[in-house]
């Protein structure tokens, strides 16, 4: 019998540790997902509606430079998140993401999740702590990947 979305979850890095009873409530949001190499996850600027937590495969996050095109500045892996921005007004997409190679994951309907957090302060609490932890290392990735793109002394103004 293939696994439930609530054991999905408990066996996953990014929740471990949190009550049964949170993650099935959050069950209710989400579902397994498949996505082929590829696939465009999300844009930037556009509308976050979503978020992933990965159990196998790879996804690349892109960033979009005027006249050199989207630059990959993090590749995520099992075990990992992809998407934040749906926790913050005016929810839309800070990166790009697409798949570098086939991922199977966990999918969640960020509106629902919301509406969770609204209703269990504790819940919301908890994940923002997590979610704050992911915030900060896809910034600290942008700022190598700027820095191993720019750092060479040639870019003006240095």
């Amino acid at each position: 019998m293939p696994p439930t979305t609530l054991d999905l979850l408990t066996e996953h890095p990014f929740l471990a540790g949190l009550p049964v009873t949170w993650l099935g409530r959050l069950s209710s949001f989400s579902r397994p997902a498949y996505r082929p190499p590829t696939h465009r996850f999300f844009h930037e600027g556009r509308p976050a509606e979503r978020f992933w937590l990965l159990q196998s495969g790879r996804v690349a996050l892109d960033i979009t430079v005027p006249g050199r095109g989207d630059i990959v500045i993090e590749s995520i892996g099992a075990g990992g998140v992809l998407g934040w921005s749906w926790l913050f007004p005016p929810y839309r997409w800070h990166f790009g993401a697409v798949a570098a190679e086939p991922v199977h994951a966990i999918e969640f309907e960020a509106a629902g999740v919301r509406r969770l957090l609204d209703d269990d302060a504790e819940l919301a609490r908890e994940l923002d702590r997590r979610f704050m932890a992911v915030m900060v290392d896809r910034l600290q990735a942008a700022r190598r990947r700027i820095a191993e793109l720019y750092g060479d002394g040639s870019h003006p103004g240095r």
